[in-house]
């Protein structure tokens, strides 16, 4: 007897693996239709209880009425139910030619609840195709494994989601391993031979401590949980594992819902920075050939390039090629960067000072572009540099040894600069360009949506008896914060206007208000000097743009005109400043679910000068909406409604006109001086 359940239960494994010799893991095989009419054929899967998948899948669209057609009891008939198509309609059916169809059946309904699935057509009452579902049909679902249970690594029992994602619930791990991180493998048990999980976030660094988290992990490179034997935490460093689970043969889970892309890089050495990106590169002689490839969205940018440091990897200092891929004008762009501070490129004193284009500080663009592409998210760029360096902003690509590196992928701006990044490494990044045998521990890239955090509801400050706005400066809070909001700026700080994060404002016009602004007044510093400013324009960043480019934005507050005719800002004021505790990552900040918890996880430091207090006076000639912003950094404002009454609804009816592109920068009038000079004499 125990003979015979072992061999049942080896061909359940076979049935459900199967897939994998042949091609992709698809689900669990229903069966082939029977063919009766009409050229009805193809392969039906069980994706899930609710889901079927035909695959190459054929119907030559001459039936009358015909339709997917289901029952729970006797043979296909009249009575049974219709299952919507592919696009969730319920219209009769056109010809399929070897097509993949992915069917969702109707509320209420359960794969393992009936008993056939059709090609069916109501008006000659007959089957054109149909398969039956097998007694005790069990469709794939989620499946439990083991805990991690360990003195270094707790959890609950794992779950297999799909093919290959995981879910470990409740995982604890105490961050004293060296070099930790997940792993997986074949084998009877974990090894040095196994390859690494990219983390919850996609990163391949040393893994953080845990807390008790629910931590949900991919397997990358089109892996599945049919290709490994265990998942563990494992430190490479001591070559030990910390905790590990067995994962059982032919587990019955829904396939994966990402789908490898085909890329491949040419180049002989290839690293994985991140699940979303990666560089390869070959030496010829005192030339570097670099690609990169990466997930990103159109509106991104990967940057590469040395450290600012010898011995470690450091923004500051650091000497990258920033790559992008422009649809509007169907190619690729590769430009070189110094940063000298980390901050956007801005002129301190005169001199532009932060993350620069060389061209921009007095160099070469060096990098040339060899090839660009973009196809299915992903953006490949090709590009060539020198060995040794050009000029005194280059730093050498050293040829043996360690060679220290950083990398990035964030937002571009406005004027299409690098804004502050989302991805980016808070360990050692190295290479070695002149491996003897070739590094590569690349894997393909997998396509599909990832679900995104909500961004953060935008404050409103509609209080009509509010006359008086503190600003002060802090972080913008990722992917929920800023970045999260319509009009797509990346910025690394913000305003804090009364305590909430750049708010909606709104102000009556033939009041006057008062702006405290603690926005630092240092303008030796790229990253503490934030004047306020108000203009008809959105963007914001004055500093950074040419004198004809200023002359063209309407400044409504916190500018004047000094005896040379430079416009100069007057709203700096000592600096508040909002910062993340120091063993924070900012690469979570999306973590928080609610603002009111990421602003308690900040700290406050406050300078003893006083804030510079900017009067603001609305008019009959101020636009419906302006903005605030800061005069040297782009993107860090919001919005400020400007009406005769107030009116708790306005952000509502207006956010249609938001999301709209912006129009063309309005000339500075004469009125607009004016209503500048009228708000500094009521100082």
């Amino acid at each position: 007897m125990l003979c015979i359940g072992f061999i049942l239960f080896i061909g359940l494994a076979k049935e459900c693996y199967a897939q994998d010799d042949n091609g992709p893991y698809l689900g669990r095989s229903i069966g082939e239709f029977n063919t009766y009419h009409h050229q009805v054929s193809g392969d039906v899967y069980a994706v899930d209880d609710w889901t079927l998948l035909l695959v190459n899948f054929n119907y030559d669209g001459t039936g009358v009425d015909t339709f997917f057609w289901a029952g729970d009891s006797g043979r296909p008939g009249p009575q049974g139910f219709i299952i919507p198509d592919q696009f969730g309609k319920t219209n009769v059916l056109e010809r399929y030619y070897n097509e993949e169809v992915r069917l969702t059946l109707p509320e209420g309904k359960r794969i393992s609840r009936i008993k056939w699935f059709a090609v069916y057509d109501i008006d000659s009452q007959n089957a054109f195709g149909d398969v039956y579902i097998p007694e005790d049909f069990s469709a794939p679902a989620p499946q439990s494994l083991a805990a991690f249970s360990s003195a270094a690594v707790t959890s609950k029992p794992l779950r297999v989601l799909d093919a290959s994602t995981i879910l470990i619930p409740e995982f604890r791990y105490d961050g004293r391993g060296e070099e930790a991180y997940f792993w997986t493998g074949v084998g009877p048990q974990p090894s040095s031979r196994g390859f690494k999980i990219p983390d919850e976030y996609g990163y391949l660094e040393p893994i953080r401590a845990y807390k008790g988290e629910d931590v949900r992990l991919e397997l990358p490179g089109g892996k599945t949980i049919f290709d490994v034997n265990w998942i563990s935490v494992y430190d490479a460093s001591a070559r030990a594992s910390l905790g590990a689970v067995l994962v059982p043969d032919g587990l019955n889970v829904p396939p994966a819902a990402l789908v490898t892309h085909p890329h491949e890089s040419k180049l002989s050495q290839c690293k994985q920075l991140h699940r979303d990106l990666q560089v390869s590169w070959n030496v010829h002689g005192r030339e570097i050939t670099i690609e990169l490839a990466g997930q990103i969205e159109e509106d991104e940018y990967m940057s590469f390039g040395i450290s600012g440091a010898a011995e470690r990897s450091a923004m500051l200092g650091a000497d990258v090629a920033v790559a992008r891929y422009s649809l509007a004008e169907r190619r690729g762009l590769v430009t070189d960067y110094n940063i000298s501070d980390v901050a956007p490129c801005v002129r301190v004193l005169g001199v532009w000072r932060g993350v620069c284009r060389d061209t921009a500080v007095g160099g070469l663009d060096s990098p040339q572009l060899l090839y660009a592409s973009r196809e299915d998210s992903l953006t490949r760029i090709t590009y060539r540099t020198n060995q040794q360096p050009d000029e005194a902003l280059d730093r050498e690509w050293k040829k043996d040894g360690d060679l220290y590196v950083v990398w990035a992928v964030g937002k571009l701006d406005s004027l299409m600069e690098p804004a502050f990044h989302r991805l980016y490494p808070r360990h050692d990044v190295i290479i070695r360009l002149n491996n003897t045998l070739p590094d590569n521990d690349c894997f393909k890239f997998t396509i599909g949506s990832r679900a995104r955090p909500s961004p953060w509801e935008v404050a409103q400050l509609f209080d009509p008896t509010l006359r008086v706005f503190q600003f002060r400066v802090g972080p913008a809070g990722g992917a929920r914060g800023v970045a999260g909001r319509a009009e797509g700026h990346a910025p690394p700080l913000a305003w804090y206007v009364n305590g909430q994060l750049a708010p909606d404002i709104q102000l009556r016009r033939g009041l006057t208000y008062t702006f405290y602004v603690y926005g630092g007044n240092e303008p030796h510093s790229a990253t503490e000097y934030h004047p306020l400013v108000v203009t008809a324009e959105q963007g914001g960043g004055l500093e950074r743009l040419s004198d004809s480019a200023l002359r063209q934005v309407r400044v409504l507050a916190g500018l004047h005109y000094s005896r040379r005719g430079l416009l100069q800002p007057t709203a700096a004021g000592g600096l508040c400043l909002g910062r993340a505790a120091e063993e924070a990552d900012r690469r979570r900040d999306a973590d928080y679910v609610t603002f009111r918890a990421y602003n308690r996880s900040l700290r406050w430091e406050c300078a003893s000068a006083s804030p510079a207090a900017l009067t603001v006076s609305p008019n009959s000639s101020w636009p419906d909406i302006v903005y605030y912003n800061s005069f040297t950094h782009a993107g860090m404002g919001g919005r400020i409604y400007i009406v005769d009454r107030h009116n708790r609804n306005i952000a509502r009816k207006s956010a249609a006109a938001t999301l709209a592109p912006l129009t063309p920068l309005t000339v500075l009038t004469a009125l607009t001086v004016l209503t500048v000079l009228t708000a500094l004499t009521a100082r």
